[in-house]
Protein backbone atom coordinates (compact mmCIF):
# COMPACT_ATOMS: atom_id res chain seq x y z
CA UNK A 1 0.00 0.00 0.00
CA UNK A 2 1.33 3.14 -1.25
CA UNK A 3 1.21 6.46 1.23
CA UNK A 4 2.06 9.81 0.27
CA UNK A 5 5.43 11.00 1.75
CA UNK A 6 6.58 14.49 2.72
CA UNK A 7 8.55 14.50 -0.59
CA UNK A 8 5.30 15.27 -2.65
CA UNK A 9 4.24 17.73 -0.54
CA UNK A 10 7.27 19.91 0.80
CA UNK A 11 8.82 23.07 -0.67
CA UNK A 12 12.20 22.59 -2.08
CA UNK A 13 13.21 26.28 -2.09
CA UNK A 14 13.35 27.27 1.30
CA UNK A 15 14.29 30.39 2.73
CA UNK A 16 17.03 29.90 4.93
CA UNK A 17 19.25 32.11 7.83
CA UNK A 18 22.52 31.03 9.49
CA UNK A 19 23.67 31.79 13.09
CA UNK A 20 25.41 35.16 12.52
CA UNK A 21 22.11 36.16 10.87
CA UNK A 22 21.23 39.24 12.85
CA UNK A 23 17.66 40.11 14.33
CA UNK A 24 16.54 42.53 12.11
CA UNK A 25 17.50 40.67 8.92
CA UNK A 26 15.75 37.73 10.30
CA UNK A 27 12.31 39.80 11.19
CA UNK A 28 13.14 41.55 7.55
CA UNK A 29 12.88 38.12 5.72
CA UNK A 30 10.23 36.64 7.85
CA UNK A 31 7.87 39.79 6.88
CA UNK A 32 9.12 39.95 3.04
CA UNK A 33 8.48 36.26 2.36
CA UNK A 34 5.19 36.11 4.88
CA UNK A 35 6.87 33.36 6.44
CA UNK A 36 6.56 32.87 10.08
CA UNK A 37 9.97 30.90 10.69
CA UNK A 38 13.18 29.87 9.30
CA UNK A 39 15.78 27.13 9.42
CA UNK A 40 18.84 27.94 10.97
CA UNK A 41 21.99 26.08 8.87
CA UNK A 42 25.40 25.80 9.71
CA UNK A 43 28.16 25.62 6.90
CA UNK A 44 27.39 22.29 6.00
CA UNK A 45 23.64 23.16 5.26
CA UNK A 46 22.23 20.88 8.24
CA UNK A 47 19.94 22.16 10.09
CA UNK A 48 20.41 23.56 13.69
CA UNK A 49 17.25 24.89 14.89
CA UNK A 50 14.35 26.99 13.62
CA UNK A 51 14.30 30.54 14.42
CA UNK A 52 10.31 31.53 14.70
CA UNK A 53 7.91 35.16 14.98
CA UNK A 54 7.63 33.87 18.14
CA UNK A 55 11.39 33.48 19.14
CA UNK A 56 11.61 37.15 17.97
CA UNK A 57 8.55 38.10 20.20
CA UNK A 58 9.95 36.76 23.37
CA UNK A 59 12.89 38.58 23.08
CA UNK A 60 11.04 42.05 21.71
CA UNK A 61 9.20 41.75 25.05
CA UNK A 62 12.27 41.16 27.00
CA UNK A 63 14.28 43.80 25.66
CA UNK A 64 11.66 46.24 27.30
CA UNK A 65 12.91 47.13 30.39
CA UNK A 66 12.74 49.97 32.41
CA UNK A 67 11.69 53.20 30.23
CA UNK A 68 14.91 55.41 30.48
CA UNK A 69 18.79 54.51 30.54
CA UNK A 70 21.73 56.65 31.37
CA UNK A 71 23.67 57.77 29.34
CA UNK A 72 27.15 58.70 29.11
CA UNK A 73 27.81 62.08 30.68
CA UNK A 74 28.05 65.07 28.26
CA UNK A 75 29.31 68.22 30.26
CA UNK A 76 29.05 66.92 33.83
CA UNK A 77 25.50 65.83 33.26
CA UNK A 78 23.83 62.36 32.12
CA UNK A 79 21.00 62.01 29.58
CA UNK A 80 18.55 59.83 29.86
CA UNK A 81 18.00 57.69 26.41
CA UNK A 82 14.66 56.93 25.07
CA UNK A 83 13.20 53.10 25.34
CA UNK A 84 13.44 52.41 21.79
CA UNK A 85 16.77 53.56 21.72
CA UNK A 86 17.87 51.01 24.47
CA UNK A 87 15.43 48.41 22.70
CA UNK A 88 18.02 48.83 19.63
CA UNK A 89 21.01 48.72 21.18
CA UNK A 90 19.93 45.03 22.64
CA UNK A 91 18.50 43.84 19.44
CA UNK A 92 22.08 44.93 17.48
CA UNK A 93 23.71 41.98 19.59
CA UNK A 94 20.91 39.32 19.05
CA UNK A 95 21.70 36.47 16.21
CA UNK A 96 19.41 33.68 14.60
CA UNK A 97 21.67 31.34 16.43
CA UNK A 98 20.71 33.11 20.23
CA UNK A 99 17.31 33.51 19.20
CA UNK A 100 16.06 29.96 17.19
CA UNK A 101 14.86 26.96 19.40
CA UNK A 102 17.28 23.69 18.69
CA UNK A 103 17.31 20.97 18.56
CA UNK A 104 15.80 21.69 15.37
CA UNK A 105 12.24 18.94 14.47
CA UNK A 106 12.66 17.86 11.35
CA UNK A 107 11.15 14.73 9.61
CA UNK A 108 12.79 13.12 6.27
CA UNK A 109 11.70 13.48 2.80
CA UNK A 110 10.42 9.60 2.76
CA UNK A 111 8.27 9.88 6.03
CA UNK A 112 4.87 9.55 5.45
CA UNK A 113 2.66 12.59 5.70
CA UNK A 114 0.37 11.14 8.57
CA UNK A 115 3.96 11.07 10.52
CA UNK A 116 5.16 14.55 9.72
CA UNK A 117 1.06 15.77 10.79
CA UNK A 118 1.28 13.58 13.88
CA UNK A 119 4.90 14.82 14.78
CA UNK A 120 3.85 18.70 13.99
CA UNK A 121 0.61 17.96 16.94
CA UNK A 122 2.60 16.32 19.10
CA UNK A 123 5.20 19.02 19.17
CA UNK A 124 3.13 22.45 18.60
CA UNK A 125 4.83 23.77 15.53
CA UNK A 126 3.58 24.47 12.49
CA UNK A 127 6.11 23.84 10.38
CA UNK A 128 9.07 21.32 9.87
CA UNK A 129 12.51 21.22 8.13
CA UNK A 130 12.79 18.22 5.80
CA UNK A 131 16.13 16.50 5.67
CA UNK A 132 17.88 14.44 4.03
CA UNK A 133 19.85 11.04 5.55
CA UNK A 134 22.67 13.29 6.82
CA UNK A 135 20.60 15.78 8.41
CA UNK A 136 21.23 18.26 5.42
CA UNK A 137 18.33 20.59 4.69
CA UNK A 138 16.20 19.15 1.38
CA UNK A 139 12.64 21.50 1.97
CA UNK A 140 10.35 22.19 4.36
CA UNK A 141 6.72 21.41 4.71
CA UNK A 142 3.77 23.14 6.68
CA UNK A 143 0.31 22.59 8.51
CA UNK A 144 -1.03 23.56 5.02
CA UNK A 145 1.12 21.68 2.80
CA UNK A 146 -0.17 18.29 4.47
CA UNK A 147 -3.81 19.49 4.19
CA UNK A 148 -3.40 18.96 0.80
CA UNK A 149 -4.18 15.66 1.21
CA UNK A 150 -7.36 15.94 2.33
CA UNK A 151 -8.71 17.45 -0.83
CA UNK A 152 -7.99 14.02 -2.76
CA UNK A 153 -11.26 13.42 -4.77
CA UNK A 154 -13.75 10.79 -3.40
CA UNK A 155 -13.72 8.26 -6.19
CA UNK A 156 -9.77 8.05 -5.95
CA UNK A 157 -9.96 7.45 -2.05
CA UNK A 158 -12.59 4.80 -3.16
CA UNK A 159 -9.96 3.21 -5.58
CA UNK A 160 -7.82 2.75 -3.40
CA UNK A 161 -9.87 1.28 -0.64
CA UNK A 162 -10.61 -1.56 -2.73
CA UNK A 163 -6.94 -1.59 -4.67
CA UNK A 164 -4.48 -1.02 -1.75
CA UNK A 165 -6.83 -2.32 0.88
CA UNK A 166 -9.33 -5.16 -0.10
CA UNK A 167 -7.64 -6.64 -3.23
CA UNK A 168 -3.96 -5.56 -2.13
CA UNK A 169 -3.84 -6.45 2.19
CA UNK A 170 -6.81 -8.94 2.49
CA UNK A 171 -7.15 -10.52 -0.97
CA UNK A 172 -10.42 -10.30 -1.57
CA UNK A 173 -12.41 -9.93 -4.42
CA UNK A 174 -13.62 -5.74 -5.80
CA UNK A 175 -16.78 -6.80 -5.27
CA UNK A 176 -16.67 -8.23 -1.83
CA UNK A 177 -17.15 -5.42 0.37
CA UNK A 178 -19.33 -2.09 -0.31
CA UNK A 179 -17.16 1.03 -0.42
CA UNK A 180 -19.15 4.55 -0.55
CA UNK A 181 -17.13 7.81 -0.07
CA UNK A 182 -18.56 11.06 0.29
CA UNK A 183 -16.78 14.15 1.41
CA UNK A 184 -13.40 11.82 2.24
CA UNK A 185 -15.92 9.81 5.25
CA UNK A 186 -15.57 5.94 3.89
CA UNK A 187 -18.63 3.53 5.00
CA UNK A 188 -17.50 -0.46 4.19
CA UNK A 189 -20.61 -2.70 3.95
CA UNK A 190 -20.60 -6.64 3.73
CA UNK A 191 -19.23 -9.57 5.11
CA UNK A 192 -16.04 -10.86 5.98
CA UNK A 193 -14.54 -14.45 6.73
CA UNK A 194 -12.98 -13.95 9.78
CA UNK A 195 -13.97 -11.04 12.92
CA UNK A 196 -10.31 -10.82 13.09
CA UNK A 197 -10.50 -9.02 9.68
CA UNK A 198 -12.82 -6.15 10.22
CA UNK A 199 -10.28 -3.95 12.38
CA UNK A 200 -7.70 -4.64 10.00
CA UNK A 201 -9.75 -3.38 7.55
CA UNK A 202 -11.10 0.06 9.16
CA UNK A 203 -7.29 0.93 10.57
CA UNK A 204 -5.56 0.20 7.31
CA UNK A 205 -8.48 2.09 5.39
CA UNK A 206 -8.04 5.00 8.22
CA UNK A 207 -4.34 5.48 7.74
CA UNK A 208 -4.81 6.12 3.75
CA UNK A 209 -4.32 9.59 1.97
CA UNK A 210 -7.45 11.87 1.93
CA UNK A 211 -9.70 9.76 4.51
CA UNK A 212 -11.67 11.72 7.40
CA UNK A 213 -13.14 8.96 9.07
CA UNK A 214 -14.32 5.45 8.23
CA UNK A 215 -17.86 3.95 9.18
CA UNK A 216 -17.75 0.22 9.85
CA UNK A 217 -21.21 -1.32 8.56
CA UNK A 218 -19.24 -4.50 8.46
CA UNK A 219 -20.02 -8.23 9.91
CA UNK A 220 -18.39 -11.54 10.00
CA UNK A 221 -19.10 -15.18 9.06
CA UNK A 222 -15.97 -16.76 12.13
CA UNK A 223 -15.51 -15.05 14.99
CA UNK A 224 -11.68 -15.81 15.47
CA UNK A 225 -11.06 -13.22 17.67
CA UNK A 226 -9.95 -15.55 20.60
CA UNK A 227 -7.06 -16.61 18.17
CA UNK A 228 -3.40 -15.72 18.72
CA UNK A 229 -1.24 -14.41 16.05
CA UNK A 230 1.89 -15.74 15.32
CA UNK A 231 5.02 -12.99 15.90
CA UNK A 232 5.32 -11.17 13.54
CA UNK A 233 2.16 -11.39 11.56
CA UNK A 234 1.08 -8.30 9.61
CA UNK A 235 -2.36 -6.46 9.32
CA UNK A 236 -4.03 -9.08 11.37
CA UNK A 237 -4.28 -13.21 11.48
CA UNK A 238 -5.55 -15.20 9.98
CA UNK A 239 -7.14 -14.41 6.33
Amino acid sequence: MKLSKVESLMVGEVISVTPATPFKDVAKLLAEHDITGLPVLDDDGRVLGVVSESDLLVRQASAGGADEEPQEPRHGRTTPRSTADTRDDKREGLTAGLLMSAPAITVHAEDTVAKAARTMLRRGVERLPVVDAEDRLVGIVTRRDLLQVFLRPDSEIRRHVIEDVLTGVLGLAPNVIDVHVVDGVVTLEGQLERHSQIPVVLQVTQRLDGVVSVVDRLTSRDNDSGLTPPEGAEYGWPW
